[in-house]
């Protein structure tokens, strides 16, 4: 070994040895390197396959707040409203679903998205004595469904929804009138009777009920006017009569 490799192997040993430190450095000390879109989506999906749907949300929304342009990023935002609905929590799957509308009305999934915004709707919905907000939404939606996508399989479901909401709405009406009925309250619960009759003529035991319950509130209720005010009110009942008798 000549004199000049003999003065620079100690050299080159040296910055080896701080090119090794300075990758352990790296190592120890920097910030690991962010998952990918293609990364967190396949995650997720990973995840919901596995019914892991807390977890699979979690990749999702990182996935939308990282890559927002991606294009994993629009399946991730349906998979993350499906990762809500699956545990049930229906408000945040809604309102997801209503965010993919939003910005992707012209996507193929568009028929699958407004179905799934009208049932979340209507599972929010579960007690008559509530107010009816979110089945009147759902309603919508259904309608919406049917008439621009009657030939899909969500079209020709959303029938039978549409049927159960009707049904749903027309119960929360008898829950307020025969509530009105209870505590003697006899001019609204004939004045709500009356209402649901003229509302869901289709659900024809809702109608019978109504009918009958209109005749009895309005005898009841009678009792309460005086003379001038009973002469007022029995030209319109006696029209509704004969519309309905």
């Amino acid at each position: 070994m000549n004199a000049m490799m003999r003065r620079f192997l100690p050299l080159a040993c040296l910055l080896l040895l701080l090119g090794g430190c300075a990758g352990l450095m790296d190592y120890y000390f920097l910030p690991p390197p962010e998952d990918t879109a293609q990364e967190l989506y396949e995650a997720g999906r990973q995840a919901m396959s596995e019914k892991d749907y807390y977890g699979a949300a979690k990749f999702f929304i990182k996935l939308k707040d990282r890559y927002p342009f991606s294009p994993y990023t629009p399946m991730g935002t349906i998979a993350l409203a499906d990762a809500y609905f699956l545990t049930e929590d229906y408000g945040p799957a809604a309102e997801t679903y209503k965010e993919f509308e939003s910005v992707h009305p012209r996507s193929e999934e568009i028929p699958y998205v407004l179905y799934q915004i009208g049932v979340s709707n209507f599972k929010r919905s579960e007690s008559i004595d509530m107010p009816q907000g979110n089945l009147q939404e759902a309603l919508q939606y259904f309608y919406l469904l049917q008439q621009t996508f009657p030939d899909t399989e969500y079209g020709k479901e959303a029938a039978e929804y549409i049927r159960r909401c009707r049904k749903r709405l027309a119960e929360h009406e008898l829950f307020v009138a025969d509530f009105y009925w209870r505590t003697d309250q006899y001019g609204a619960a004939w004045k709500r009777y009356m209402y649901t009759v003229e509302n869901f003529k289709d659900l024809e035991e809702v109608v019978a009920y109504s009918k009958l319950r209109a005749e009895l509130s309005y005898l009841e209720y009678q009792k309460t006017l005086s003379e001038a005010e009973r002469r007022k009110i029995e030209g319109s009942w006696h029209n509704w009569l004969k519309r309905w008798l």
